[in-house]
């Protein structure tokens, strides 16, 4: 006489993979793309948040706008605001320059001259991290390019307002 056996067979197995399967390539390029749009947004609010820094930098020190670097702290707690390092700007957002330090995907710079300034984000990984630049200039209006490609690409001349 045979016993019965627990568990479950082969077959069981193998159906529950494939549906495990099915749902995956169904579920993960929305995914992909949910976390595209949210770098996105994050990149937006960083321009912001870099818009406030330069009026306030430039209300501080009269005629002239900074350099990213320049927006952010020396020191951790910032004792000492100053032209080179007025504090406006956290530290990390301050050193996104570079796709090792990209800030929720993005890179950032600043074409800071005189009496203007613009400001770029762009994906550090085109088509991974985001799918297009963003800028924006003393007048604080926001921009984006549909495809990035460096930080020369995006100019409030031949960008699509946001």
């Amino acid at each position: 006489m045979r016993k019965s056996q627990k568990g479950f067979s082969l077959i069981e197995l193998l159906i529950v993979v494939a549906i495990i399967l099915i749902i995956s390539a169904i579920a993960i390029p929305s995914l992909i793309g949910s976390r595209m749009a949210a770098n996105e947004a994050s990149a937006v609010a960083s321009l912001r948040t870099i818009n406030t820094g330069e009026v306030t930098y430039n209300n501080t020190y009269p005629g002239t706008f900074a350099a990213l670097s320049s927006l952010g702290p020396d020191s951790p707690g910032c004792p000492n605001p100053s032209a080179a390092n007025a504090c406006l700007i956290d530290n990390v957002l301050a050193n996104a320059t570079t796709a090792a330090t990209a800030k929720s995907g993005y890179m950032f710079n600043i074409n800071a001259t005189a009496g203007t300034y613009t400001s770029e984000a762009e994906p550090a990984n085109q088509n991974s991290t985001g799918t297009r630049g963003f800028c924006s200039d003393q007048d604080m209006d926001l921009f984006y390019v549909a495809v990035g490609g460096g930080f020369s690409t995006c100019t409030t001349a031949n960008a699509t307002p946001l």
